[in-house]
């Protein structure tokens, strides 16, 4: 099988890890860098163009599409997807999970807990958003922040009404949540790969922080899931329609509640935290699909 990683730095360990994993079980793995590709549209052909060829001889897909590159990134996808290429996030899956507003309406649709979500076009009755909400602490977050960036904790009434000003006065657009008090700066990062748990882990915010990314200096644990966590993580990676998905979840007093539902997840983390070969589960996924998918088209040439 021909793999291709669309991913823009060979080096990430997500993206090495892959590489690895995809040589290792056999297959011809190669790294693709998205922003690189020319996509040729043509009746009944559409093509993508490489570097100096076309990517004609391909199997399976694995995005690796950051947030700041959605837009091309997605199209390259689709473009394969117009192939017949079997991929591990779907275009439309990978735009639908980057707009956080979105993603919410779909997850609160699916009957999901999630914290108590205010969004609003940059109204100044910033009274009502807090009334909604029902408690202090809140959660300001912008739309487009990313690994932990643009959120806010807003300790009281003065602090988020000067924060949520601010944000408007430069016309960011936001989301208002409630506090989880109890999660006491922790989340739980669910790996979950073709309808299945793979992996989880605990991440727990250095002190003095209540954003728990490692990317801002929080720890991971392993973490065994209970059977309602992992039914959530399950069911909001299948309402998003994710084949492979990092769940973001808080253990609250009512249950978990789900934060995000990231579509490019990172694998250092929770691979080193939780001991499981995480990229093999993925390429499983790929060679479980692509080989049915392929076995299909022989089937109706034949």
């Amino acid at each position: 099988m021909h793999i291709v990683i669309l991913s823009r730095n060979a080096g990430l360990y997500s993206t090495k890890r892959l590489v690895e994993e995809g040589i290792n079980l056999g297959h011809k793995t190669e790294v693709v860098d998205h922003l690189r590709c020319n996509i040729v549209i043509e009746k009944k052909n559409p093509r993508i163009y490489y570097k100096d060829r076309y990517l004609d001889e391909v199997d399976a897909i694995i995005p690796r599409i950051g947030a700041s590159v959605t837009f091309f990134g997605s199209a390259v996808v689709r473009q394969f997807e117009m192939r017949k290429v079997f991929t591990a996030v779907e275009s439309q899956a990978l735009i639908r999970s980057r707009d956080k507003l979105r993603s919410l309406q779909i997850l609160a649709r699916a009957g999901i807990g999630l914290p108590k979500t205010v969004f609003t076009n940059y109204s100044r009755n910033i009274d009502e958003i807090l009334h909604e909400i029902g408690s202090l602490p809140v959660i300001i977050k912008l739309l487009e922040g990313t690994q932990g960036l643009g959120v806010v904790l807003a300790e009281n009434k003065n602090a988020a009404t000067s924060v949520i000003e601010a944000f408007h006065g430069l016309k960011a657009r936001i989301i208002v949540q409630e506090f989880i008090r109890e999660a006491k700066g922790a989340d739980v990062r669910a790996l979950v790969v073709d309808g299945k748990v793979v992996g989880a882990m605990k991440r727990q915010a250095k002190e003095g922080e209540f954003r728990s990314n490692l990317h801002r200096g929080g720890t991971g644990t392993p973490i065994k899931l209970s059977r309602e966590e992992k039914e959530v993580a399950i069911a909001a990676a299948k309402a998003m329609g994710l084949g492979v998905a990092g769940v973001d979840m808080l253990q609250s007093n009512r249950g978990p509640l789900v934060m995000e539902v990231n579509s490019s997840p990172g694998l250092e983390g929770i691979e080193k935290a939780s001991g499981i070969n995480i990229a093999r589960k993925i390429i499983g996924y790929l060679e479980k699909n692509a080989y049915r998918g392929k076995s299909q088209k022989d089937k109706i040439n034949a």
